[in-house]
């Protein structure tokens, strides 16, 4: 028998090192140790995941000002044999960054990715009112457009980036907390090819995706519905656009609970028998570590007892 150790796990992230991403990748107690891959952008991450080339990847799925990432909310939708195993939180903060020397009133064009920019907007204008934006792919990539050939010549000045970001690059912070809400954060989510559910801990969160089987009036609540005669509150509910027609969209629904909870399983198979189509994206143990306040009539014994005495009815035992 062969005592060979196994292979290092891998796991893709948005990179360049420094991002928000790898913040969040930080959190994972298994990926300490194992191969990191950057990649250029959430499409790549989870095509390494799809091919075999890592087995897991790091994905920002919302954030608390702008809402769902739509891009990772349409990949998890469309990409079959994906499974959300975990998710982390990580504090949004920004800084204000240039080459060394420059100040701040020699700021005339900033680079930074689109997210970043719409949370710094308010302190931009109010301390450089006629600076222009150009478009990062990443908040570290932004600070690394001030040294790159096609940033040096597009005039980028300054950047915004996360705090920490001079352990990468030389650079100066000109200001920092300019961000416009100082409780900002985004949930990420560990994304890895379709594997067992694991055991629930207590304070969990279900995610799947679910299209509406017709566009009617009522359909909408009626979907609704399932979750809450069992007793189960939802923590997300975003539309998006299926995209093959005007006004059909699908469904991105996070519930409190694990599928292996009596009232979260028995709503699914509601969910399921209600529309044509439902993506189980994952039950994981939740960032925040809260439990799900359940009422005595939602709780799992409840539901035992019900299908016990239905079998009973159904046997003659009982009535």
């Amino acid at each position: 028998m062969s005592n060979a150790p196994a292979p290092p796990r891998r796991y893709s992230y948005l990179g360049p090192a420094g991002t928000f991403t790898e913040a969040a990748l930080r959190q994972v107690p298994e990926a300490a140790g194992q191969e990191w891959r950057p990649v250029a952008n959430l499409g790549e991450a989870l095509n390494d995941v799809v091919t075999g080339a890592s087995d897991a990847a790091m994905i920002a799925i919302e954030n608390s000002i702008d809402g769902g990432v739509s891009v990772a909310q349409d990949a998890l939708a469309t990409i079959p044999d994906l499974r959300i195993i975990g998710e982390y939180l990580v504090p949004v903060r920004f800084v204000l960054v240039t080459r060394p020397g420059r100040k701040l009133e020699d700021v005339e064009v900033v680079a930074a990715h689109p997210v970043a920019y719409g949370q710094c907007r308010a302190w931009l204008d109010a301390n450089l009112s006629g600076h222009r934006h150009l478009p990062a792919t990443s908040n570290v990539q932004a600070a690394a457009d001030l040294f790159g050939e096609a940033g040096i010549d597009a005039g980028v000045d300054a950047a915004i980036a996360p705090p920490g970001i001079e352990e990468y690059y030389d650079v100066d912070v000109l200001a920092e907390g300019i961000a416009e809400n100082p409780d900002a954060v985004t949930r990420f989510v560990l994304v890895s090819r379709n594997t067992p559910v694991g055991q629930p801990t207590g304070a969990d969160k279900t995610s799947l995706i679910v299209e509406l089987p017709e566009d009617r009036a009522g359909a909408l609540l009626d979907l609704l519905e399932q979750f809450a005669t069992r007793g189960v509150n939802l923590t997300l509910l975003a539309s998006r656009p299926i995209g093959d027609r005007m006004g059909r969209y699908r469904f991105v629904i996070d519930a409190e609970g694990h599928v292996r909870d009596e009232r979260v399983a028995d709503a699914l198979l509601g969910v399921k028998r209600f529309s044509p189509k439902v993506v189980f994206l994952g039950s994981y143990p939740r960032a925040d570590r809260i439990a799900a306040t359940t009422h005595d009539v939602h709780d799992d014994e409840r539901f035992r007892d019900a299908r016990d005495w239905l079998r009973e009815v159904i046997s003659g035992a009982g009535a």
